[in-house]
């Protein structure tokens, strides 16, 4: 008998098995797509040669999560590739305010009667970011905080609503931006939390960058699986569960899953009923024939390019995918452009750009005319440079990766108490009605992104059960 299953090779999924694989305990992961990766992919989807993330491109939390620096995923080819500027966010008269790895490169780009508000508001946590990095994205059940001083300091400007904060600010370069980097998981600005988010993001920049992985995000899953493997695991591929009698025999269950998938493959029943999805995404990979032709210089230099006139502007999107249920007329964008810093990303003199923008959920529509209006406003001749492109609206998202309801790439709506408290109101989120079965996806603290920590604080509870069995 195995000691551990894992169900879903994702980011999480791998950590997790890696973890509990790390403590000598017999771990197995099945996935059912051909390869691992989950939203850390990297295929060629417009034309030979060009190589895309069909998810997540860009990783700041990635490269700052305590799970992934714990491990020695470079031995194994992961390497991160830094771009001039971590992000950009061009206005239209073809200036732009970045998120720079100097706070002070960030600060004079907000103007002179924003840049002090800016540097006092990031000040405080620049020097604890490793520490507090650790203390809220861990569980106080799974490890007590190092530095609770900072983390509550944090806390108290992190929770309230991103439109709070805003107010710190006079201009609205900075404004825009900030709204940018909430919107980065779909967050209503006046959400719960929402702060955090925004703020989080920018601590990232400045510390860790906002990297790509050289050859595309799929490096860091199998970096994780070769760990895997070398630690005695295994993994098999191309094998879809759809009930428990389905895997062998185990101690324990980890499922890098929604809840909702959950519930049916473990006969749950309702269990996760009140789980709430959030919007959808609508995504395009683009084949170029050159750089995007940005109007703003600094977004020529940017791995990352948030897209959107104003905080107003912004804000109008999120609430039409949100709220209104109808897809917003001029997008917010999230763009990334990995081959202005990875040129093994597409043949030479050519480029990938990967956009995408918000959606009801499971919206059925097509975006693509009002994204490309939108790009072209801040990039004109944008169209021209345009090869090929791969589109994927929600129905396409959800059909790739599973987890992905509806087209909800976070596994879940992070607005109101679910922002921190996810899947359910719970003091142990990671486990289920049943003993010897835990969840372990983005759908659980602390979120969604491509850091591992779900999986990694999931195995902390699964390792002290099977200590105690």
């Amino acid at each position: 008998m195995l000691d551990a299953v894992v169900v879903g090779a994702g980011p999480n999924g791998l950590t997790a098995a890696v973890e509990l694989a790390r403590r000598g305990f017999s771990v197995a992961l099945f996935e059912a797509k051909g390869t691992v990766g989950g939203g850390a992919r990297t295929e060629e989807l417009t034309l030979p040669g060009f190589r895309h993330d069909p998810c997540s491109a860009a990783h700041p939390l990635a490269v700052s999560s305590p799970a992934f620096r714990g491990l020695p995923l470079e031995r194994h080819g992961l390497e991160w590739l830094h771009p001039e500027l971590p992000m950009a966010h061009p206005f239209l008269d073809g200036t732009a305010a970045v998120l720079s790895r100097s706070v002070g490169e960030t600060a004079a780009s907000f103007g002179p009667r924003d840049a002090g508000a800016y540097r006092r508001l990031v000040t405080p946590f620049l020097h604890r970011w490793d520490t507090l990095v650790r203390d809220f994205m861990s569980l106080p059940l799974t490890a007590l905080p190092r530095d609770p001083v900072t983390l509550a300091r944090f806390g108290l400007v992190g929770l309230p609503p991103s439109t709070w904060l805003a107010r710190r600010f006079h201009d609205e370069r900075a404004r825009t931006l900030l709204a940018g980097l909430v919107a980065h998981v779909m967050a209503p600005l006046n959400g719960f939390a929402t702060s955090a988010i925004g703020l989080v993001f920018a601590l990232a920049a400045h510390t860790r960058g906002w990297p790509v992985a050289r050859g595309g995000s799929q490096a860091i899953s199998d970096a994780l699986a070769a760990h895997l493997r070398e630690l005695g695991g295994t993994v098999h591929t191309d094998y879809e569960v759809k009930r428990l009698d389905d895997l062998p025999p185990a101690r324990a269950y980890v499922f890098d899953t929604s809840p909702t998938a959950l519930a049916r493959i473990a006969g749950f029943g309702d269990h996760y009923a009140r789980y709430r999805y959030g919007p959808g995404v609508f995504k395009i990979d683009y084949a170029l024939d050159g750089p995007v032709p940005w109007t703003a210089p600094e977004a020529r230099r940017a791995g990352t390019v948030q897209i959107g006139a104003d905080s107003e502007e912004i804000g109008a999107a999120l609430r039409a995918a949100s709220r209104e249920n109808r897809a917003p007329d001029a997008p917010f964008l999230i763009t990334v452009q990995p081959s202005v810093v990875d040129p093994t990303r597409a043949p030479e003199g050519k480029h990938v750009f990967w956009v995408y923008g918000h959606v009801p959920h499971g919206w059925t529509g097509d975006l693509t005319d009002a994204i490309e209006r939108q790009l072209e406003r801040f990039a004109p001749g944008f169209r021209d440079r345009v090869l090929a492109r791969a589109t994927a609206g929600p129905p396409e998202l959800a059909a790739r990766n599973a987890n992905y309801v509806g087209g909800d790439i976070a596994t879940g709506a992070v607005s109101g108490l679910q922002t921190l408290l996810r899947p359910k109101l719970s003091l142990y989120p990671y486990a289920t009605p049943h003993p010897a079965v835990f969840i372990c996806s983005q759908a659980t603290p602390p979120g969604p992104g491509v850091h591992g920590m779900p999986g990694h604080n999931a195995a902390k509870a699964v390792w002290r059960r099977l200590r105690q069995t």
